[in-house]
């Protein structure tokens, strides 16, 4: 395609492109928005090397000759990124068909960051909403994310310890993310520890003896209740000693039951502060159900489930062109028209306004820049376009789409990973537990201002009477 608009003199062309998702994952009512570190890292680095150029000029088309010419290999490699990018901030929660990123500049640059960006976006959010959705039903206990092993390749596991921090989890396993994004690291000793020493007991010694300021042991290798009372052993050692045993974790069975029967003996033995962690394929679902089972655990290892979002591979995020122009002329505004009216794409240069009464959101508007915004917009329900809200209240409101790059300059300050999962903490308490709620959610009000939803429905109209 990038070819094809250098071909035909089009590259040049100005266009808007927006990243957006159709449906919130895993059938819930919301999304939290991830991605943009990543996408600020690219962006900063866009261009294409010398050995870049090399192998694009190795491709050949079905007659054998090359794909491309010498002058179009020439252009990219003297292209300078010098598009205009405005994003959601990481950890907003977001919701269908509202603009995660949108990219403005040349059209074969906008054209040729679609894929990366969607890779980048859709499933760092995807990982994002799971871990909301699983501290969640951990209410206040710390959730540990424990991926990396079961993680899509080592990038993928990079990224979904990053994405499930900023949705929620207070620790990784992946050591590596620890060092690139300052994430906290928690991990305990696995099986194997205590299968390669003679005794169960023996293994707990001697790890704590070798990490006394660390111990969290694994009890489940033999006999999980016999491996508790080996642990409350070891732990009397240790605060002989003047250390602390952290806790114990449990990998199988009953996990409620074995959690209530270990803290009882835990207590009894006068180890209170222990922590109970729990691992083995835990979700959101299997959380809630402990929790209801009246459990002792009070930290969640969540791994497998976590970093793959299991029940959902995809976001299924799009990138659809909405604007386009030749410099200096006005804006023509797109629409992609589909037998599937969840595929009819919105048009314009879009930005999203949230309005806010004390502290809870009420209600979100996507309208168009060029044509503004009313002090008191109408809101045409994307779930409903038969319904109309007016916004006529005492509300506050702030547009979600920050600024992050001008004609190709870094002007976003990038938070803080513990400002940047401060703001997500902060962004799910805006919502009720209705929108936040696992199955059923209720559905937050989003849609358009009602003369950006005019212009849609003419552009619509002129489309289908065969005016295109």
């Amino acid at each position: 395609m990038s070819y094809g608009y250098w071909k035909t003199g089009s590259a040049e062309k100005e266009a808007v492109f927006h990243l957006f998702f159709r449906k919130p994952p895993f059938s819930g009512g919301y999304a939290v928005a991830c991605g943009l570190r990543y996408v600020i890292d690219y962006l900063q680095d866009f261009g294409f090397e010398p050995s870049d150029i090399d192998y694009l000029a190795t491709l050949t088309g079905n007659d054998g000759k090359p794909l491309f010419e010498k002058g179009f290999l020439d252009y990219l490699e003297g292209m300078r990124f010098c598009c205009d990018v405005d994003g959601v901030e990481e950890g907003a929660v977001v919701f269908a068909n509202e603009p995660l990123l949108r990219i403005k500049g040349p059209i074969i640059q906008c054209q040729i960051l679609e894929t990366a960006l969607l890779c980048m976006m859709n499933f760092q959010t995807l990982v994002a909403t799971k871990a909301a959705r699983v501290t969640q039903a951990a209410c206040e206990d710390p959730v540990l994310e424990f991926g990396l092993r079961r993680a899509q390749g080592l990038d993928g596991s990079l990224s979904a310890s990053w994405a499930a921090h900023v949705g929620g989890c207070a620790a990784t396993s992946n050591v590596l993310a620890g060092k690139v994004f300052g994430i906290p690291v928690k991990g305990t000793h696995a099986h194997s520890w205590i299968m390669s020493f003679e005794t169960e007991m023996e293994a707990f010694q001697s790890y704590a003896e070798a990490m006394p300021n660390n111990c969290v042991f694994l009890v489940d290798t033999y006999d999980t209740i016999n491996g508790v009372k080996k642990a409350i052993e070891v732990g009397e050692w240790l605060q002989a000693n003047g250390h602390k045993m952290v806790g114990i974790r449990l990998d199988s069975g009953d996990l409620a039951e074995l959690s209530i029967e270990a803290r009882n003996l835990l207590d009894d033995a006068g180890f209170k502060d222990a922590a109970i962690v729990a691992s083995n394929d835990l979700d959101e679902g299997l959380v809630t159900e402990l929790k209801k089972q009246g459990c002792c655990i009070n930290v969640w290892g969540v791994g497998t489930k976590l970093a793959t979002a299991y029940d959902q591979p995809a976001l299924g995020g799009v990138y659809k062109l909405a604007a386009i122009r030749r410099p200096g002329e006005e804006w023509r505004y797109t629409v992609k028209l589909s037998e599937q009216s969840i595929k009819v794409s919105n048009p314009g240069i879009q930005q999203v306004r949230r309005f806010y009464q004390g502290d809870a959101a009420v209600a979100d508007v996507i309208y168009d820049e060029q044509i503004g915004i009313k002090d008191a917009p109408t809101l045409v329900l994307q779930k409903d376009p038969s319904v109309e809200r007016e916004l006529d209240g005492d509300y506050e409101y702030e547009d979600l789409l920050k600024p992050i790059f001008r004609d190709g300059k870094l002007v976003y300050d990038i938070p803080t990973v513990e400002e940047t999962r401060a703001y997500a903490e902060e962004e799910k308490s805006f919502f009720s537990e209705k929108v936040k709620r696992f199955a059923e959610p209720e559905a937050f009000p989003v849609g358009l201002e009602q003369e950006l939803f005019d212009l849609k429905a003419k552009l619509i109209a002129e489309i289908r009477s065969g005016q295109k």
